[in-house]
């Protein structure tokens, strides 16, 4: 080496911008890549300094835009151990449910809900479906699936891991066993009914635990005739049809509905499916003259980014406008958006131009959103993405 000249040396930490340490003083555990000044050329696990010191400890790769997920904001000696402590909190506050429910459906990790970046963990009747979206976890997934056999009672682990998002960590896609022997699918029970999950194949890791408790809340509903619209497996319809005489799923989707058919016969249930886009079979019925006591509506997220939020408060509003009109007074709308950019004060907003635009009173009847496993940060919006709202037409 020429004299006068030092090796270089790769940065072991990372330094943050004065907004970036903000917004993890704030406890946001984000930072972009736009606000880092320095740090490590790997992903990994590293500690996150700011202008007057260490701020956190995160998830680091260099080559995502969200560059920093903060998991532990002290110090510590082990930057692994603390992120296993944190997923053994994650199980500990799930572990008397699974065991009171083992054949039932739980989230029993989520995310940066849970401190744990990127990780999902969805456990179904002993089978448990893994997603990871950090390479910094990645090298660690060994060692959460160790931790997670030892404590609950789990037959089988499976790393879905075919999110697009893990492109955006450099991470290939792939779906593969972890852990024992892993079924297509298995019956997940839900109060009085059973679905099917298909755990290989099924859309996210292969259900929607999140609406769990709003499916069962709708139990205590009855009457004649009950709609659920965004149907995907007739899960809401498979609760309606215990307290309705008549139950219609609606979905885009011909192999969706014919799993909710397949659904309802295992549970001994009947349901009448439809094939068709859910803005125009709604325009239908209101020309047909029907009307219906309950009518759910479980819409995709309309906005996936900022840019989509004009067009998805504008189709929010129109689908329940459309469904408003449809209901007898006295009658239900079970209502919902996971879209988090479409913040809660936007959504009961457009639930109010609706309702004006039908010239209908609704009553609030609860406020709801994601199940107890899905925690929310508070300030952290992006993990409060689920409304869910039980209004009654007044007149």
């Amino acid at each position: 080496m020429p004299p006068g000249l030092l090796a270089y040396t790769a940065p072991v930490k990372v330094r943050v911008s004065s907004r970036g340490a903000s917004r993890l003083l704030a406890r946001h555990p984000w930072v972009y890549r736009s606000d880092v000044l320095e740090g490590p050329e790997q992903a990994g696990l590293y500690p996150v300094y700011g202008p007057k010191g260490l701020l956190a400890w995160a998830a680091w790769n260099p080559a995502s835009e969200i560059a920093v997920r903060a998991f532990r904001y002290r110090p510590t000696d082990d930057a692994e151990r603390s992120l296993l402590d944190n997923l053994e909190r994650a199980l500990a506050l799930r572990k008397a449910s699974v065991e009171a429910e083992p054949g039932g459906g739980f989230r029993l990790v989520h995310a940066e809900g849970d401190s744990l970046p990127a990780l999902v963990l969805d456990y179904y009747a002993g089978h448990v479906v893994l997603q990871s979206g950090s390479a910094a976890l990645e090298p660690l997934l060994p060692r959460v699936v160790e931790t997670l056999i030892e404590r609950l009672p789990v037959q089988s682990v499976l790393a879905k891991n075919d999110q697009r998002t893990r492109t955006l960590e450099g991470l290939g896609l792939e779906v593969k066993p972890l852990f024992g022997s892993v079924p297509e699918g298995v019956w997940v029970q839900e109060g009085p009914v059973q679905y099917r999950v298909d755990l290989l194949s099924g859309q996210k890791t292969g259900a929607f635990l999140d609406q769990r408790e709003n499916r069962l809340r709708l139990r205590g509903f009855g009457g004649e005739r009950a709609l659920d619209v965004f149907s995907y497996h007739g899960s809401f319809a498979l609760h309606l049809a215990q307290g309705f005489r008549s139950v219609t799923a609606v979905d885009s989707s011909a192999d969706a509905l014919a799993r909710a058919q397949d659904n309802a016969r295992h549970n001994g249930l009947e349901l009448t499916t439809v094939e068709a886009n859910a803005f125009e079979f709604l325009r239908q019925e209101e020309k047909a003259g029907h009307k219906y006591d309950l009518i759910v509506l479980d819409p995709p997220a309309f906005a996936k980014s900022k840019r989509d939020l004009e067009r998805a408060y504008a189709a929010y509003k129109e689908v329940n406008l459309r469904a408003i009109k449809l209901l007898r007074e006295g009658g239900i709308l079970a209502t919902a958006s996971c879209s988090h950019h479409l913040t809660e004060p936007l959504f009961y907003e457009v639930l109010a131009e609706a309702a004006a635009d039908a010239h209908r009173s609704l009553r609030v009847l609860e406020r709801r959103g994601q199940g107890w496993d899905h925690p929310v940060l508070l300030g952290v919006p992006e993990t409060h993405y689920l409304k869910f709202a039980l209004l009654e037409v007044r007149d």
